[in-house]
């Protein structure tokens, strides 16, 4: 195994990056597992604790490990990398790569347009609106909760589907109106930063 080498030129908090790697890639430390205590791993390599810290920052930042307030850093999941949805379906980039993938429809509305959600709609505001909210499994793991706004007035076929557990949305607007989504809009959020989203965590069964 790659070890800290004191003669070699590279900083050594880039040597004990590597060394973290090469364990996870080993399977030494495993997924949601925790690793050495910066304390622990001060004294395994004679490393003062600015440079294991620096270390363990890097690799936090890569989304290789995470924190956890009070508990110690653990290693991440594999990150499944995708491309914009303007180019390909996430479902059909997933099965690409490899990956079992299914959909669990958790809930479909009608609601009035908010003037943000009419704005990017291009809609009149207080215009109806269908709310579509679904569970992306991937190899029966929750990975994602999508949230969909789409005008009732212009894809009312859409809410009574029956394909909206088997298809992905793009395929369903171009197979019911010939349209190809030329722009998706997404929003990425940190789930446990909101409190009024327990729900949401609970689909994802993420810890609170």
């Amino acid at each position: 195994m790659y070890n800290i080498d004191r003669n070699n030129s590279k900083p050594l908090y880039l040597q004990l990056e590597e060394l973290i790697r090469e364990s996870i890639e080993k399977g030494i430390y495993k997924r949601d597992e925790k690793i050495p205590s910066e304390s622990e791993l001060m004294n395994k390599y004679d490393l003062s604790r600015i440079t294991v810290r620096n270390a363990c920052n890097h690799l936090v930042k890569e989304g290789i490990l995470y924190r956890v307030a009070g508990k110690g850093t653990f290693v991440s999941s594999p990150k499944i990398m995708t491309s914009s949805l303007a180019y390909m379906g996430f479902r059909e980039q997933l099965e690409r790569m490899g990956y079992e993938t299914t959909t669990k429809l958790i809930e479909k509305s009608i609601i009035k347009s908010t003037p943000l959600i009419s704005a990017n709609l291009n809609i009149e505001e207080n215009s109806d609106v269908m709310f579509i909210k679904r569970l992306r499994l991937v190899d029966n793991e929750p990975i994602s909760l999508h949230h969909t706004y789409l005008s009732y007035d212009k894809f009312k076929e859409i809410y009574s589907s029956d394909r909206l557990e088997s298809e992905q949305l793009c395929v369903l607007i171009e197979d019911e109106y010939g349209i190809t989504p030329k722009k998706v809009l997404e929003t990425q959020r940190k789930y446990l930063k909101y409190s009024k989203r327990k729900k949401d965590i609970r689909f994802l069964s993420l810890k609170i």
